[in-house]
């Protein structure tokens, strides 16, 4: 019998990482974060990052390892990510993996091996987002690959530089360097919390508000210090981007909580695109009274035991 990892993906706000700290607990497993702005630290209320009183003295990694001046970048994850999961499966104990960074679940999961860059190409595309901003760039990708701009957040400027960056270096489309979708990586199992979409509108709705009631604008103003300006991702999290536009008057703190939800909302619907395509995912609902119960009756079903083995 051997330790299997279990990765609980979906749409923000749906609960995954309740979950999996409950399946951790069930299962002697350590938490591995993939959720791409959890990386930073002090980013922590507009990411509904889990405080350590929280975690029920339950192993958490990758949390708060970049600086917000640093850029995260996929392939420096997916590096780091498979260290650990290997280390926590050596140790004899379960990978639960949790989060809805999409791209970086792809590459933990999956062989991927990332194209190659060219530094003229690249900082040509980084002159266009640093001149004329994110719709500027967001209308060259559409132009040059239309499924990479309706797939990639549209603030996500370092992310478009790296989808056209790819498409001008290799003549194809940027998805065409992404894995095929087989057996995953360890023979993960993959369980998608969702919810009905009123009631997780709901939710986020009661997230946003908590976050700014509870701080955010704060948390960013301390993160200015320490060079939240000068980071290529993290500055355009959704959450930090309309409280910095809050800051520098380009609107009122109301509209920074209002475009705040609807950034939000735009991106759960890209999650949930996402990872409905892949064939791979059991789906339960986060509603759900026994969510637990019936999450372990999936992984019984895929011969997990209650020690997070299965079966050679």
């Amino acid at each position: 019998m051997t330790p299997r990892p279990i990765a609980v993906v979906g749409p923000t706000a749906t609960g995954k990482s309740d979950l999996a700290l409950d399946l951790a607990a069930e299962l002697d497993g350590e938490i591995v974060n993939i959720d791409a702005m959890q990386l930073y630290r002090g980013m922590d209320l507009g990411t509904a990052k889990l405080p350590p009183a929280q975690r029920r003295g339950i192993a958490h990694h990758l949390l708060d390892v970049l600086d917000v001046t640093e850029t995260a970048t996929v392939a420096a994850y997916q590096s780091a990510a498979l260290a650990i999961v290997e280390d926590i499966l050596a140790r004899g104990r379960t990978p639960v993996i949790v989060g809805g960074s999409m791209m970086y679940v792809q590459a933990l999961l999956d062989e991927w091996d990332f194209p190659a860059t060219d530094p003229e190409v690249r900082a040509r595309w980084e002159a266009v987002l640093a001149e004329q901003g994110v719709r500027a760039l967001h209308l060259a990708l559409r132009d040059a690959d239309p499924v990479a701009a309706d797939t990639i957040l549209p603030t996500d400027g370092r992310r478009m530089v790296r989808a056209l960056e790819v498409v001008e270096l290799t003549g194809r489309p940027f998805a065409a360097s992404a894995p095929t979708i087989g057996t995953p990586r360890w023979n993960t199992r993959i369980i998608g919390v969702d919810r009905e979409t009123a009631a997780l509108d709901a939710r986020i709705e009661a997230r946003t508000a908590l976050m700014f009631d509870t701080g955010l604008v704060e948390e960013v103003r301390g993160l200015l210090e320490h060079g939240l300006r000068e980071g290529q991702t993290a500055r355009r999290a959704i959450g930090y981007a309309q409280v910095l536009a809050y800051l520098d008057d380009e609107y009122d703190l109301a509209h920074a909580r209002e475009r705040t939800l609807i950034g939000t909302r735009r991106y759960v619907r890209r999650q949930r695109s996402w990872f409905r395509r892949d064939p791979r995912v059991s789906w339960v609902d986060g509603a759900d009274p026994r969510l637990v119960a019936t999450a372990l009756a999936l992984l019984d079903a895929a011969g997990i035991d209650q020690t997070g083995r299965t079966a050679q």
